[in-house]
């Protein structure tokens, strides 16, 4: 199979680890782009012929691949690089090395679910208010003063107690967040699990006393826009906002072995 690998190092500059994902994906025959300031990783991808795309990055890196190929109904690879790497933790690829992962592109292929807010995709979860808000800050702070700035995420999710206004298929919800996963996570306050599967069909949503489980909800709020958070990377949604799930949609390739 033809491969473009998309490579997401956050600097634009290689570095060791990058370099060497690089050589073993060149090795393998893969196409390799490393991005750069301005570059559009979906846009990369919508122009290459490969049969499979792929993205070595972190989990906000892969839904824009991901939706390219949803697109062209290629095949997807995730080559975990970044920090968390939920995703692949889900679909079972090896998150501590890069590059056995890069064997998925010989390897088999599953399909899986993906989300939809409005028309964004989303792999892994949103997060609308409250939480979301951490995440805005810990971005704006990440290269300075990162532990305080955690800190004080925390203490402003933990203390502030008025609800935002949520209106959840028509109905008031009194809570400071809401979170719409694709698929079900094992919840485990404030963080998040696993998920067991990746293909079961339903959206699920949290809130801090409920849990409801559907294929579409639309989530409303009285300020007409929300902060949220989209698979980790924060961003500002203007509401109402339909929340679907497509059912096993995306071809993903794992590394034969994997789960």
């Amino acid at each position: 199979m033809k491969g473009l690998l998309i490579v997401n190092s956050r600097s634009g500059r290689a570095t060791p680890d990058t370099e060497s994902v690089v050589a073993e994906a060149r090795r393998l025959g893969i196409e390799t782009h490393l991005l750069q300031p301005g570059d559009d990783p979906a846009e990369v991808a919508r122009r290459s012929s490969a049969e499979g795309l792929g993205v070595a990055g972190g989990d906000g890196s892969l839904a824009p691949v991901a939706g390219a190929a949803l697109e062209r109904e290629a095949a997807f690879v995730c080559v975990p690089f970044g920090t968390r790497n939920h995703f692949a933790r889900d679909l079972g690829v090896e998150r501590d090395d890069p590059a056995a992962a890069l064997g998925a592109f010989a390897g088999t292929e599953r399909r899986i679910d993906v989300g939809r807010a409005g028309g964004r995709l989303f792999l892994n979860n949103v997060s609308l208010g409250v939480y979301a808000q951490l995440v805005h800050r810990r971005e704006r702070h990440r290269r300075r003063l990162e532990a305080l700035a955690r800190v004080r995420a925390w203490a402003t999710l933990l203390t502030r107690r008025e609800p935002l206004g949520f209106r959840v298929d028509g109905e008031e919800v009194e809570s400071r967040f809401v979170l719409i996963s694709n698929n079900a996570y094992a919840l485990e306050f404030p963080s998040l699990g696993a998920r067991e599967r990746l293909d079961e069909g339903k959206l699920h949503l949290y809130l801090p006393d409920e849990h409801r489980a559907a294929d579409r909800f639309v989530v409303d709020t009285a300020a007409g826009r929300v902060q949220a958070a989209v698979d980790g990377e924060p961003d500002v949604l203007g509401t109402p906002i339909e929340f679907r799930i497509e059912p096993r949609a995306l071809r993903v390739l794992v590394p034969d072995g994997g789960s």
